[in-house]
């Protein structure tokens, strides 16, 4: 492997755990936002506030990455965060979660 492809790849794996700890810092603040919508007996599901949520990231998207693929992999997050809302509204825990801040040994 040539010391190029080596600082690439290690440049890239160190995104990749920064990508890790700002999705599960976005996940926190959305269960925090359920249990806000929980209180004030709203909704899990907000619709609008989804369209808002895409169409704000549909417009920082300056690429390389198509919309389309940026779009999905929201939605995903979105929907995966929901999910995580419910488990929480219903008293469960989310199977593989751990502490905040904390890892499995």
């Amino acid at each position: 492997m040539t010391e190029e492809l080596e600082t690439l790849r290690s440049q890239i794996d160190d995104l990749d755990r920064q990508i890790v700890k700002l999705l599960n810092e976005r996940a926190r603040l959305g269960l925090e936002a359920g249990k806000a919508k929980i209180r004030g007996g709203r909704p899990i599901a907000d619709p609008e506030r989804e369209r808002e949520v895409l169409v704000r990231v549909a417009m920082a998207n300056d690429g390389p990455l198509p919309q389309d693929a940026v779009l999905a992999l929201y939605r995903k997050l979105i929907e995966t965060i929901k999910r995580l809302e419910e488990l929480e509204k219903s008293g469960s825990s989310p199977a593989g979660s751990t502490p905040a801040g904390s890892r499995p040994a």
